[in-house]
């Protein structure tokens, strides 16, 4: 246990709102009192705050990223954030904010809960919500300098306004701040998520709260800041008083999108499937390829009401990420046991802990709302694609990844198995151009089910694996069965052949079988999910076509083929020597 004191603590106190026992949202007094905090909270918050962009790009960290640790407010919900101390400890530091360390460690040896890996940031603060006033944590060139960003907050709590500040002195950390114009903004953690890989996602809350700037100022704040160049905002839902995405959706990975599900036409549930059809519709994951969708109830309260009735806004989305583990608000319903299956199945090898949130959720708020994460100062970043099911019982599977790291990368394996009660099998990946590693699984006969992951060591000895709680979980498709290949042709508008050469250095051929003549396109994308050209957009024809492409002209590395159809896509990966 450690114990971080702020000298400025009682310098502090006299000014604005007494740590009390504050909703979400504001309160009547602070809706009167928000016009003065902005005109405060628009300047530098310190000395050392730097209110212009970084000069180097920067990447905002995906939360199932490498965590140093995690930090949470002592406030109210104590019952709640016991919980959290006691299974966020064990995977990482547990920054705990408070003005008295004593009584918080007395609650918890209540529990038998030890102060091992939690350090106590002294200092005062208004309210329990750190994921909307707290830190975030960005990464200049990728993988290299670990920085502090911080907004203005969206509610008159200038004590919480100032944590960010405490925890980037803390942790050592340049802090960058929207505070003074041009790039002011107005933005709260729980309504910002993001892939990892420059795609961020709000509602459109945020251009509410910053009605004298476009639309497209707020975006260029976002990107200068916190690297984001695809800003994804999504219509407000009627009942959900504070508009935070947080409460309904939550992202699992770079291409899946957990979604709540409420019982047709019921409360929220019409707007949140049109936002979801909204997003379907207009963007793809960062890979280039259509979101994954997983959906998870959204039950009616202990009464049995809906929020559209009156009802509690009872979520399962609003779950936090702690390297191995994920904690899962739940509320002893009947829905408890579907909504943990759902994250088990969505997250195998995770840790998956439910934490009762009851007490928080009537202020709005429950597990991801009263916790912010921390990210690694030293992170080694694996970005992979999960391979689909395939009818392919002939070719090997490629497997390719984008390996980062400040030091550059020594090696890096791949390990598969066909068989849970076997070992893994390993395999060497190559660098097959920048940051692209590839390596590929033996073909396998129909009705395997392969199960894989990566690891890599950077030239500093750094090691990291992907999916994080590898071995224990693991990326996995399937070889399906077929009866003949007509079958499967009989059932789609066309089938992909294998890419000669592949990898390839100069003219190469993209064969393609169609069973009808349709409207086709098909692309051309770099690992990254980066559109680098149309290879072809027009009707098809019927039969067997062939495409082509030079090599020659494009930089070494892994791309992505993309093929469409308006009932049908696939994609293949293309190695450029």
């Amino acid at each position: 246990m450690r114990i971080y004191t702020l000298a400025v603590l009682c310098m502090l106190l006299p000014f604005g709102i007494i740590a009390q026992d504050l909703p979400a949202s504001m309160t009547p007094q602070e809706k009167i009192e928000y016009p003065n905090y902005l005109l405060n909270a628009s300047k530098p918050s310190s000395a050392s705050a730097i209110t212009t962009p970084p000069s180097s790009p920067v990447r905002t960290m995906a939360e199932w990223e490498e965590l140093h640790g995690v930090l949470i407010t002592w406030a109210q919900f104590q019952v709640m954030l016991k919980d959290i101390v006691k299974a966020s400890k064990e995977e990482g530091k547990v920054y705990i904010v408070t003005n008295n360390p004593s009584s918080v460690v007395n609650y918890l040896n209540v529990y038998n809960i030890d102060t091992v890996n939690v350090e106590f940031v002294v200092t005062s603060y208004n309210s329990v919500w750190s994921r909307d006033y707290g830190p975030w944590s960005a990464y200049t060139n990728d993988v290299d300098t670990l920085i502090t960003v911080d907004w203005i907050y969206n509610r008159p709590r200038p004590s919480d306004d100032q944590i960010p500040v405490t925890m980037s002195n803390l942790l050592g950390t340049p802090l960058y701040e929207t505070t003074a114009a041009p790039w002011d903004l107005i933005h709260t953690g729980g309504n910002f998520m993001t892939d990892g890989m420059g795609t961020g996602f709000s509602s459109k809350l945020l251009l509410n709260e910053n009605p004298s700037k476009t639309e497209a100022v707020i975006d260029t704040i976002m990107k200068k800041f916190m690297g984001i160049d695809r800003y994804i905002k999504m219509d407000n839902l009627p009942y959900d008083v504070i508009h935070h995405i947080d409460m309904h959706m939550k992202l699992l990975d770079e291409e899946t999108i957990l979604m709540g599900e409420y019982p047709l036409g019921i409360s929220d549930g019409p707007q949140i499937e049109a936002n979801l059809q909204y997003v379907l519709s207009n963007f793809n994951s960062a890979f280039g390829t259509p979101y994954k969708v997983i959906r998870i109830p959204m039950p009616p309260d202990a009464t049995g009401r809906y929020p559209s009735n009156g009802g509690n806004y009872w979520t399962h989305t609003n779950a936090s990420f702690v390297n191995k583990t994920i904690l899962v608000p739940i509320y002893g319903g009947p829905s408890d046991t579907t909504a943990i299956r759902i994250f088990q199945e969505a997250l195998p090898g995770y840790n998956v802990v439910g934490i009762d949130s009851r007490p928080s959720i009537p202020s709005l708020g429950a597990i991801h709302c009263i916790m912010k994460e921390i990210g690694t100062d030293d992170p080694l970043l694996i970005v992979h694609q999960s391979l689909e099911d395939t009818y392919d019982d002939v070719n090997p599977y490629n497997v390719v990844a984008e390996i980062k790291h400040r030091s550059g990368i020594l090696n890096a394996d791949l390990y598969f198995r066909t068989d849970t009660a076997q070992a893994y099998n390993s395999v060497s990946m190559t660098n097959v151009g920048s940051n692209d590693w590839s390596a590929q699984i033996p073909a396998q006969v129909a009705g395997k089910k392969v199960d894989y992951y990566i690891t890599a060591e950077a030239n500093s000895g750094k090691t990291q694996v992907r999916p994080i709680v590898a071995p224990d979980g693991y990326f996995d498709f399937n070889v399906l069965q077929l009866t003949s290949i007509d079958e499967h042709l009989a059932s789609s508008e066309f089938n992909v052949g294998n890419i000669f050469p592949n990898p390839a250095s100069a003219i190469t051929c993209i064969p393609v079988s169609f069973s009808d003549n349709v409207q086709f396109s098909l692309d051309l994308y770099d690992i990254s999910g980066r559109f680098i050209k149309n290879i072809f957009s027009n009707m098809s024809g019927t039969g067997d076509q062939k495409y082509f492409i030079d090599a020659s002209q494009l930089s070494s590395g892994v791309y992505s083929l993309h093929y469409r159809t308006d009932s049908q896509s696939e994609q293949s990966k293309l190695v450029i020597r």
